[in-house]
């Protein structure tokens, strides 16, 4: 009795631990955990509990572990990662080497906290392990030097995926074009071509559920699913437009995949077959075309939004891709959810809290984001009644629970 109590502590424990962690979209879907939160703000939005100034240039997130927050920005062309406690008390600062600087300047991927470290790939390129504990870089690598690849037009922008012992980084090219480290070292584990495209911005998600366990991304013509024992492509599907760009994360859930994108391309819903060795195309729509914003999955419908330019909020049916309602009240824009309600955060600096429901866009609280700078592309993180949002050199916390 004793060592099952034991037993049930420890897995207890390892719960909450995984829940204290964010990374990229929360756990790369969107839909963060959390529960009892407002259901509607007042006219000015929530209590604003306080704001960081002096970020830098960025659009990337932020990242919780172990209590504390952690974002990067860029000054003058050196990027920065910043530790903040849930306060906003800065804990500690770490120049990490020269940031994107050549269009639309700033930091880009969000850091990937995992087992003691910390994981970022800048702008430019590199791959940086931290430690968490002191900010002591403890490897380096380089997507040109090591892996002949090259930034795409607008710099890196992936958010780096960890399984088990293994780092995911897309680094694109003929020989090495996604690769798995060892995420303690940095050494190379295995190398798959897939397709030999080049990076196209994508953040990859890992399939644990079918047979054959794989990454799934999108590079610039294709999306892929790589064996990730060893890297072998499983399968691939032509998917591409006339710049090669998909920010977007796919979506998946029980054998289906959601990959959405801009520039005439627009959405395709795939459905693993064979054990995850095959896939067949569901649906597709030119309609859905997100630029940025990514697309969430909650219950059996699809939400985010498309149509770049044009502003519209759409809700899709899963399984048929038919859609159950178009609005245009809001600006295009990034979207996040909880506790049943969507977080919709527009281009335009607008943050919106929305009723999560296929009969229509019921944006119920709407609230301007006036402090920051910049782009208003960096996504929103909800952690612990919080919502935290980054519009380029200003970090802001507002009480949503």
């Amino acid at each position: 009795m004793k060592q099952l109590i034991i037993l049930i502590m420890i897995a207890f424990s390892l719960h909450l631990s995984a829940q204290n962690v964010v990374q990229w979209r929360g756990d790369r879907t969107g839909v963060y955990k959390e529960t009892g939160l407002l259901k509607s703000w007042g006219d000015k939005g929530p209590d604003l509990l306080w704001h960081f100034d002096g970020l830098g240039e960025g659009h990337s997130s932020v990242a919780v572990s172990s209590g504390k927050l952690y974002i990067t920005g860029m000054t003058d062309t050196t990027g920065y990662l910043y530790v903040l406690d849930t306060k906003g008390n800065l804990l500690n600062k770490k120049e990490y080497g020269t940031e994107w600087n050549t269009s639309y300047n700033g930091t880009r991927g969000t850091i990937t906290p995992d087992d003691g470290r910390l994981y970022l790939v800048t702008g430019t390129g590199m791959l940086i392990c931290f430690n968490e504990s002191d900010l002591s870089i403890l490897w380096k690598k380089s997507m040109r030097h090591d892996f002949g690849g090259e930034p795409p037009k607008y710099g890196v922008n992936e958010s780096l995926l960890i399984v088990g012992d293994k780092l995911i980084f897309t680094p694109g090219g003929k020989v090495h074009n996604i690769v798995a480290l060892n995420k303690k070292t940095g050494e190379l584990s295995w190398s798959s071509k897939a397709m030999g495209d080049i990076s196209s911005y994508c953040c990859p998600i890992y399939i644990a559920d079918q047979p054959k366990r794989q990454i799934a991304t999108i590079t610039g013509h294709h999306v892929v699913g790589i064996d990730i024992s060893n890297g072998d492509m499983l399968w691939s599907f032509p998917f591409t437009n006339r710049f090669f760009e998909h920010p977007n994360t796919p979506v998946y859930d029980n054998g289906m995949l959601f990959c959405t994108s801009s520039y005439g391309v627009g959405s395709i819903m795939l459905q693993l077959k064979d054990g995850g060795q095959n896939v067949e195309k569901v649906w597709s729509s030119v309609e859905l075309d997100s630029r940025t914003g990514h697309f969430l999955k909650i219950g059996d419908y699809l939400y985010g939004s498309g149509d770049y330019g044009k502003g519209s909020w759409y809700c899709i049916d899963w399984k048929t891709g038919d859609i159950k309602y178009k609005d245009n009240q809001l600006a295009t824009g990034a979207v996040i959810a909880a506790d049943g309600m969507l977080y919709c955060y527009s281009n335009k600096g607008d943050m919106a809290l929305v009723k999560a429901t296929p009969e229509k866009f019921d944006m119920v609280s709407m609230f301007k984001i006036t402090m920051g700078t910049e782009q208003h592309w960096a996504h929103p993180v909800i952690h612990n009644g919080v919502l935290y949002v980054r519009h380029g050199d200003a970090l802001m916390a507002y009480k949503v629970r």
